[in-house]
């Protein structure tokens, strides 16, 4: 899908066009070297070779490989007071052994970006030029933040810890991001939504300890198996009955185990779930424990529920979707753009800098495929990204920048 040759483009897309060769170049640089988690020193080596000479203020992470550079806007805002809006793009790699016939293939062996993280790298990088070339017009700052460990441990959090929000002497104002697909819709079609745009997931592992004993003679043990296998069946009637049928749980048992063979009552059996929901009041914590602890009581067990709360739920702020969504439009057209009826049950880090500060996260497709239900998907060994979508992913992070400065100042 392309733009109309009709369509009047942007000082932003024609900056993004003429850098269209080195966007790609640099991106299949990265994708040869995927890394994982937080420590990203080949990374964070490539990225700032590249900032170097731009005039931006740059620091480094001092628990993690992140990047984070300030680039001054050289105009005076009306106000007195300039805005600041972050952009962010994540740069960790999967422990995935690519299945891809490649002339830029992953060099590390079972690692590579499956998940499209070399894109938004490459097309932040895009962002910073193309910001840089029109500095003396912008009449704010802009923070761009480049995360590791979006896939796990976790980057955004350290970050926000380490002051990213407060990189350029005043919190953003606002932050947008975006993630590419290489399925679900065809290649440059944007999608987002207002409101949740991704769920919040948690982790819970459960333990029932009880006393072993000969399966013949269950009476002088306490089976824990029994009781595990209620308290599976009861979560997943307490998401039905104890929440808000609009605003869903989803509880997936991903692992059960205990026991030896057959006539052996075990002393212990485990179960670990995943838990994914869509508004802070339908995170399950405190019902769960006292749900399961209640089960293991009443068959005189022990029960430790180790429960995680990991990413919460990736909000679309209504003011910043809106501008957010009405640039693709104005730059792209209304063909280019698709509503989401309903928000993904993915995760994603991004959540932590929404849930401070008002942001749009919006998804591009990358699909490098005819027909996206050809295409390999996120994760997988065969996903491909089309790098002709990176002057887009650019130009629409410069520009919604820009117009989110040119509201405030």
């Amino acid at each position: 899908m392309t733009v109309s040759d009709t369509r009047p483009t942007t000082p932003t897309q024609d900056l993004a066009s003429s850098m269209a060769g080195d966007l790609a170049g640099f991106r299949r640089e990265l994708h040869r070297i995927p890394e994982l988690g937080n420590h990203l020193p080949l990374t964070q080596e490539r990225i700032l070779a590249e900032l170097e000479g731009l005039g931006l203020e740059i620091s480094t992470g001092k628990k993690l490989s992140s990047v984070t550079a300030v680039l001054r806007g050289g105009a005076a805002p009306a106000s007195g007071v300039k805005p600041v809006v972050l952009l962010r793009a994540d740069m960790d790699a999967l422990p995935v052994a690519e299945d891809n016939d490649l002339a830029y293939k992953s060099t590390h062996d079972g690692l590579m970006h499956a998940c499209g993280h070399d894109m938004h790298v490459a097309g932040l990088l895009g962002a910073v030029r193309i910001l840089h070339a029109l500095k003396a017009e912008l009449a704010g700052d802009v923070v761009f933040m480049f995360q590791p460990g979006e896939e796990g441990p976790g980057g955004a959090a350290p970050m926000i810890e380490e002051g990213v929000l407060t990189a350029a002497g005043r919190r953003a104002d606002a932050a947008f991001g975006l993630h590419v697909f290489s399925a679900a819709e065809p290649n440059g079609v944007w999608f987002g939504r207002s409101g949740p745009q991704m769920a919040a997931v948690d982790d819970l592992h459960v333990r029932f300890t009880g006393s072993g004993g000969h399966g013949s003679q269950p009476h002088f043990a306490k089976d824990p198996i029994p009781a595990l296998c209620e308290a599976v069946t009861a979560l997943q009637t307490m998401v039905t009955r104890a929440f808000d049928v609009f605003d869903p749980v989803v509880l997936t048992v991903g692992r059960i185990a205990g026991g030896t063979r057959e006539n052996i009552i075990p002393e212990d059996a485990v179960f670990d779930a995943t838990v994914r929901s869509f508004s802070a009041e339908s995170r399950i914590r405190e019902k769960s424990v006292r749900l399961l602890e209640g089960i293991a009581a009443a068959h005189g067990l022990k029960a430790d529920v180790d429960y995680h709360e990991l990413y919460p739920v990736t909000v679309n702020a209504a003011a910043e979707y809106e501008l957010a969504r009405q640039t693709i439009v104005d730059m792209f057209g209304e063909d280019r753009y698709r509503a989401m009826p309903n928000p993904m049950p993915g995760a994603e880090d991004f959540s932590f800098v929404a849930n401070e500060v008002p942001s749009a996260f919006l998804f591009l497709s990358a699909c490098a495929h005819d027909d996206p239900a050809d295409a390999g998907s996120n994760h997988s060994p065969h996903a491909l990204f089309d790098d002709a979508v990176l002057p887009d992913a650019a130009s629409w992070l410069a520009e919604v920048a820009i117009r989110r400065i040119s509201q405030g100042a």
